[in-house]
Formats: C-alpha cells, structure tokens, sequence
C-alpha cells in the first residue's frame, strides 16, 4: 500500500447488515456538518510501497501478493483500478489505494453518476474481500501543463467523495490527490516554501475540501531528482542520509541533516502559509534510480541501495520532521519493479526495488521471488504457468533430473 478506523473495520462492515444500515445513520447524527470530519485513513503505517506496472515482463499480481507478505509491505499504491490486482489481493491482508487517471477528471468533474459508474464498476465490488482504503483522484494534477485538468480537478475530487457518501463508504475509503514539486514556487530554505501564485486559486479550495473531509497532503518528493537537477551545489550526501555538514535554516534555526526531512517540512510551510497548518504531509512517491543515461548524476545501484536503506530506517523510526515532530512520517516508495515499458530517460525504467523476474535489485533487507535472476527454478509452478513459461521450464527441469541421475548411477 496496520489500518485502523474509528467506526468500522472491513471485516465489521462484511459481518451485518444491520451495522450497515445504522452506521451511516449513526455518523450523520454525530456530526452535523454538511461535510462530516473523516476519520479514516487508507495509510497506517509508515512505510509503503508504488505497485506500477508499465512494464510487459513482471511477475503476475498474485506473485506479487507473496512477494509484498514476503518483504512485510501492507500499505501499495497502483494506479489505476486494475482488476486482475483487485482480485489477487482480495483476502491477502495488504492495503492498497487505487488510482483514477487523469484521463477521467474533465468528464467525472461535471457529471456526478460517471464517478458513481467509475466507483461501481472498479471499487465497490471488490470490497470488502479487497481492502481498499482510498482513491487517489489524479496524479500531479496541478503544477501540470494542461491547465483545463487544473479546473477539472477539485470538481472530480467532490463527486467522487459524494459517491462515497452516497454508498455509505466514508468510513472506509479516503480521496486524496498526490501532486508534485512543482506546485511550490520554491523549496529552499524549507521555511521560505510557498505554493505558486498561479496554483493558489485552484490549490487552496482543494485543500479546504481536504481539510473538511480530513485527507491528508500527498507529496512526491524526490531527493534524487533535485541532485539530478544540480549535482554541483547538492551534497550527495545530504540526497542519501548519508553523514554531512547538513544546511541551517535561519529563520526556524532548524538544522537538516538530509534532504528528504528538508522537502517534507517545505510542503507543511506551505500549508502552513496557505492557512492549513494542521494537514498532515504524506509522501506518495520517494525513491532513487539505479541506471540512469549519461547526464543522469547520482543515478548507479550503490546510491539507489544507500538512499532506500536509509530511507527504510528512517521510515523505521516511526518520528516526525524537524517542523512537525509529532507528525510521524509516512512514505510510499516509488517503485516495486523496474519498468520496461516506461518513456522519458532511463533512469525511469530503473527505481525498482525488485528486477522484473522478482529477484531483488540490490539487498535493503527484503528477499525477493527468486535470489538471481539466473536462478529461474526457484519460481512456483503456479508462476511458471502464469507466465508463460510451463513447457521451456519442463524441459529444463526433465533434462537436469536426467543428467542428475546419470551421475548417480554412474
């Protein structure tokens, strides 16, 4: 994608009927708002994982399943509403956030029943086997080129969560929107983060919204691009929580030691200074590529391996930033495989954590499908025949228990 809800679990929303019918009743009673304050939260631990799939040679869903129960990851991002993953993690225990492309907004901003025929067909029949804990509306809406999606967004955002209303799934499922570095107009010192004049009008009734119905700030944020972007003035060091000198923020006389605390703390200014102090930041997408082209710095597998363990230990400590140190940090890490299919430069086919035959891209602690991609044999049947693979590997298989066998007896 660990989750706790103050009205109902899963497992109680599937356990009565009668629940179901008072529970909506129960909670309108309570609150008289006319947006009730949600409780819920689709991201309880702290530390998650970005399940794409832009790629044509990964494992299957259910391969996937094991993988993540395996590396003890409950909290996965995917980003769309896939089905073949909606059914393979149905009864797994993991946690996932699905997404609603770009390409829905325009039409879902203006026509409420789309998202209701979007949420029936690709969410509420999954639940409650598949734990489906939100709706991330758009990626990297605002701070984009297409300004028509700008005013499409806060629109899609509100039918959706209507929706969700109207199904009675308020308490179970939460919307947000992820958005990128670019909606800040600048992000160093931390203190000195603000949103960009032209985002403001759109960003701010979006983040109203938010803090009525108590969604959080999504964030991706990415110390590797930054030193990718300017490895003459960035300390590597301070990109991969490595020892450094760290820089000063005068006016908070906070003092950094990395670069991923720095852009949190930069996102809560910003909402600080757009008059949500409260909203707490999670980061949708972190991670460092492992490949990259020539002019990509930083981009090898001893950085990737440094950042993301450090990363994972931060993560552990389950603290807060310097600004918000009773706001404990929470990062989906971008991204599960290396995928093939991806445009744009090479590095962004390699941020996995996983290499495309399940066997681990470098050792952060987790044990992959396989221990190499040489050693193929060590995949299920199950896998096998799910890829493809069943008669090469049968032949493989037969032939080395044939020469085994000969050696024995010779």
């Amino acid at each position: 994608m660990e989750s706790s809800f103050a009205f109902s679990s899963s497992k109680a929303m599937g356990s009565s009927s009668f629940f179901l019918f008072w529970s909506p009743l129960l909670f309108s009673l309570i609150f008289i708002s006319p947006i009730a304050i949600m409780t819920v939260q689709a991201f309880t631990g702290t530390y998650g994982i970005n399940y794409g799939r832009i790629a044509d040679n990964i494992p299957p869903p259910e391969s996937v399943v094991t993988l993540l129960k395996a590396a003890k990851i409950k909290n996965v991002r995917i980003y769309d509403a896939d089905h073949s993953v909606l059914k393979a993690f149905k009864g797994s225990g993991l946690e996932i956030v699905v997404g609603l492309g770009n390409e829905y907004l325009k039409d879902i901003s203006v026509n409420e029943e789309r998202a209701m025929d979007w949420v029936k067909e690709n969410v509420e029949p999954f639940l409650p086997g598949t734990q489906i804990r939100g709706i991330a509306v758009g990626n990297e809406v605002l701070g984009g080129s297409d300004q028509d999606l700008w005013e499409a967004l806060l629109g899609a955002v509100k039918n959706v969560y209507n929706v969700i209303e109207r199904l009675h799934l308020t308490d179970v499922i939460q919307i947000s929107s992820p958005h990128s570095e670019a909606v800040f107009a600048n992000s160093f010192p931390p203190s000195s983060c603000v949103f960009k004049e032209n985002i403001l009008p759109y960003m701010k009734p979006l983040l109203e919204f938010f803090s009525q119905t108590g969604s959080p700030f999504f964030i991706n944020a990415y110390p590797f691009l930054a030193y990718k972007n300017d490895p003459e003035h960035i300390d590597l060091n301070y990109a991969l929580f490595l020892p450094n000198p760290g820089i000063h923020d005068q006016k908070t006389n906070i003092h950094y030691d990395n670069m991923f605390d720095a852009q949190l703390d930069a996102a809560y200014v910003a909402l600080e200074d757009a008059g949500y102090g409260k909203m707490e930041v999670i980061v949708s997408e972190t991670g460092w590529a492992s490949h990259g082209d020539e002019d990509e710095a930083g981009a090898t597998v001893k950085n990737a391996r440094t950042y993301n363990y450090n990363l994972r230990k931060r993560l552990a400590l389950k603290k807060g930033t310097p600004f918000r140190p009773k706001m404990v940090v929470k990062a989906y890490v971008f991204a599960l495989f290396n995928e093939n299919l991806k445009p744009g430069p090479t590095s962004e086919r390699n941020f996995g954590l996983f290499k495309a035959d399940g066997s681990i891209s470098y050792d952060i602690g987790f044990t992959g499908l396989i221990p190499s991609s040489a050693a193929s044999s060590l995949l299920s049947v199950k896998d096998i025949q799910a890829r493809g693979w069943f008669g090469p590997y049968s032949m493989v298989l037969i032939s080395c228990a044939s020469l085994l066998l000969q050696i024995l007896i010779s």
